[in-house]
Parts: structure tokens; C-alpha cells; sequence
């Protein structure tokens, strides 16, 4: 490119800030600007000063035309007149007003009833899905149709927040009686309201005081983000992680593992980022900055999880594939175990010895005069936790022995700590 030609200046840009970042770069290419209708040389100072000047009122022109526009939306607003947009179900435009189409209308009016009674978005998209009830669709004048689709929670919780159901109009947080009929009774959408408030609040604070370590990074085999979620049983707090496809009741779109549990796949992860970045500068970080620094992305496959690993950088270096297998007790309602006892055993009997040679390892670091503190913030781990695995270091070696060889039943980590004796017996 050698020249850029233009009508007048103000048609490149009406900022000047943005247009002297534009002739720094034209000048690093060795690139002309020539003005058709206007006489500059801007290798003068004259020439400088009068296009700062052209420039100076193409961006007060600029800024007045936004003003009067704000100002008339502003105004037409506050006239509660519809100044445009996507038109909300239950309504069409006609002259800047809203007109009510009682078919969709009774649909929102469902939609409002039928929230009130479930109390969840994701259970409503479910029967919305079992009724067939779809967005609204539009005949743009283009010919092109649109609309028609399912909902999705985000467009679900956009239609119940929307003031337009009962005769107002919102405008930068101001709220306006609008000039149409209402579709909902006042008490039935703040009704509704309140009941979206405390479903949000209660999300809040559960993620605030639930750490996921995995939170945003890890995908299943369909390419949906896995959300963290949680039950409780008995008091008992359960994590896991959940594909946004199942949460957004599209489960025939979700991979082909859907649920998993979160302590697991994240001991697994955090270990494996541990031992290969182990020289690395990362090897001081916790947990957390491990993940931070070292994973940009994890795949939750049938029988593997696949790791995209990066550099103290942020630049790929390899992707690593792990043997995983989701454990049968975590199967979903419905689903029976998929994986032969044989099976479940040998991965039983990997986490153990894996156990194992982390607590021998913790062992010789407490000889070396680190204490449990110090490796529990380089494990990313509770003092507490540290302390109830050590034992594992003292399992007889007939024991040991017999979980290589398979002929031990495999128990729970947790189960053989406690159980290691004081005393060995002879070999």
C-alpha cells in the first residue's frame, strides 16, 4: 500500500487520539494520506496545526450527534415508547408500541406459573422441552427468519427479569411506566423475582466457599465446559464437576462422561502437573498456581483425560493423556457400572501404591528437616490430610507386595493408613 485516499478527514476517523496512532503507522510504512477536498501539508507545522483543527471538530461533531441520540432515546423512554431491539415474547411492534399476541402471551404467563412452581431454571427448561416451547420467532425484512430455538438459561433468565411483562420500561437502571398492556400480574413477577435473587445469592456464596481447581479449564469429550457443582448428603459436602450441556437440559448434546467428581480428577491432575514440572520453577507454587501456570486446557474422555500443558510462558509444550476411568459408585441414577471388577480393582490398587510412594517421599522430606506445613502448602494440601496419609509409609512390605501381585483386596486410602501396624510381622 503506498496511499490511502479519502474524502474528507473526518471520514478515516473522528477521534484524534485514534488518528494519531493512524499516521504513526501510516509513517512506519512509508504510506501517504491525501484529503480529496482538503488542502493540507503536514510536513509544516501549519499543515499540522489545520489538520488538528479539522480533526478537533469532526470529533465535537461526532461526540454532539451521540449526545442527541442518548438524549432522545432517553427522552422516548421515559415517554415509555419501544425504541427497538429484540422484541420479547408475548408482544409485537407496531409504531413504537408494544401490542400484545395472546397466544405468546399465555405461553409467558406458563413460563412465569410454571417457575414459581419448580423453583429451578433448569428443571423449567426440561418441561419447556417436553411442551416444545420455543423463542420467538421473526420475519426481518430481509426475508431471513429467525428465532424458533430452545431456550437456554441465560435466555430463560433474560425473559423472567424482563419488566416489559408488566408495563415498564428500563433504561440505564431507571424504570419507566411504559405506554403497553402488561402480560403478568405485579405480585406474580416480583414474585418470581425474589425467588431468582435468592437462587442467585445461594450460588455465590457456595462457589465463594468451595475452592474447584479445575474451575474453567476442563471440557468433556463434546467440547462443553464442566461446571462446578455440589451435593449434600447427610451433612456430607460432594463435589463434582458437570457439563454445561446437562445443566442447560441438553443432555443428548453432553460427551460421553458428563459427571465427574472433583476431589478425584483434581488429585489426579495436581499430581501429574507435580511430577512433570517438578525442576520447573513452578515446583514452590500450591495447588492453584500450578493450574494457573502449567494447564491451559483438560478433556474429560471415556477412559482418559486429556491434558494440554503449557510453560512458566504460557506457550504450549505438549499435551499428556492420563488412564482414567470414572468410578462405578459415582454412576448417575439409572446407569449401571460399566467397568469389570478386575478393572476396578487394578485402578484401586494404583491409587494405593501411588499413595504409598507419595508418604515415603513426605517421609524422607521430614528427615530432611522440612515439616508437615511446609509440605502441605507445596502439596496443596490440609496439615491434617498430610498427617492421616503418613503412615502409609510404614505398610509392611509383605503388604505392599501383595497389592503389586494383585492379591490383596484393594481397599481405600484412607482404610489402609488406619489399619497399618505398629509392630511388622518377620518376612
Amino acid at each position: 500500500m503506498d496511499t490511502v485516499v479519502v474524502y474528507k478527514v473526518d471520514r478515516l476517523t473522528r477521534s484524534l487520539t485514534d488518528f494519531a496512532k493512524l499516521v504513526e503507522l501510516f509513517d512506519v510504512h512509508a504510506v501517504s494520506f491525501v484529503s480529496v477536498t482538503q488542502a493540507f501539508n503536514t510536513t509544516n507545522s501549519m499543515g499540522r496545526l489545520t489538520l488538528n483543527v479539522l480533526l478537533s471538530f469532526a470529533q465535537f461533531e461526532r461526540e454532539v450527534i451521540a449526545e442527541r441520540v442518548r438524549d432522545k432515546v432517553a427522552a422516548s423512554k421515559r415517554k415509555g415508547m419501544w425504541m427497538g431491539g429484540g422484541l420479547p415474547l408475548g408482544y409485537i411492534n407496531r409504531d413504537k408500541k408494544l401490542i400484545i399476541v395472546p397466544e405468546e402471551a399465555e405461553t409467558v404467563r406458563w413460563i412465569f406459573r410454571t417457575y414459581i412452581e419448580m423453583g429451578s431454571i433448569g428443571r423449567l427448561l426440561q418441561k419447556m422441552d417436553q411442551e416444545d416451547i420455543r423463542s420467538k420467532r421473526r420475519k426481518p425484512t430481509d426475508g431471513r427468519g429467525s428465532g424458533g430455538c430452545r431456550f437456554g438459561p441465560g435466555s430463560l433468565g433474560y425473559l423472567l427479569r424482563n419488566r416489559c411483562y408488566v408495563g415498564e420500561i428500563a433504561h440505564k437502571g431507571l424504570i419507566h411506566a411504559g405506554d403497553h398492556q402488561p402480560i403478568i400480574e405485579r405480585e406474580l413477577f416480583d414474585a418470581v423475582q425474589t425467588q431468582l435473587k435468592s437462587g442467585a445469592v445461594d450460588r455465590k456464596l457456595r462457589h465463594a466457599r468451595t475452592p474447584y481447581l479445575l474451575k474453567g479449564k476442563l471440557f468433556d469429550s463434546a467440547g462443553n465446559r464442566m461446571t462446578p457443582s455440589h451435593s449434600v448428603k447427610k451433612g456430607v459436602r460432594y463435589r463434582y464437576y458437570v457439563s454445561q450441556a446437562i445443566l442447560g437440559s441438553r443432555p443428548a448434546e453432553a460427551g460421553r462422561i458428563s459427571r465427574v467428581s472433583a476431589p478425584e480428577l483434581e488429585a489426579l491432575v495436581e499430581e501429574t502437573l507435580r511430577k512433570r514440572f517438578a525442576s520447573a520453577p513452578g515446583r514452590s507454587l500450591g495447588a492453584t498456581g500450578l493450574v494457573e501456570t502449567h494447564l491451559e486446557r483438560a478433556v474429560v474422555q471415556y477412559d482418559a483425560i486429556e491434558l494440554s500443558l503449557t510453560n512458566s510462558g504460557g506457550n504450549a509444550i505438549e499435551i499428556v493423556t492420563l488412564a482414567w476411568q470414572r468410578k462405578p459408585h459415582t454412576a448417575e441414577k439409572g446407569q449401571t457400572a460399566e467397568l469389570p471388577p478386575t478393572h476396578r480393582d487394578a485402578k484401586a490398587r494404583d491409587v494405593l501404591l501411588a499413595a504409598i510412594g507419595k508418604a515415603r517421599s513426605w517421609i524422607k522430606d521430614l528427615g530432611d528437616g522440612v515439616t508437615i506445613a511446609g509440605i502441605a502448602k507445596l502439596e496443596g494440601k490440609g496439615e491434617r490430610q498430610i498427617r492421616l496419609l503418613l503412615p502409609l509409609a510404614f505398610v509392611p512390605p509383605v503388604k505392599v507386595r501383595a497389592l503389586v501381585d494383585g492379591v490383596m483386596p484393594a481397599a481405600t486410602v484412607t482404610e489402609l493408613s488406619r489399619s497399618v501396624p505398629l509392630v511388622w510381622e518377620p518376612v
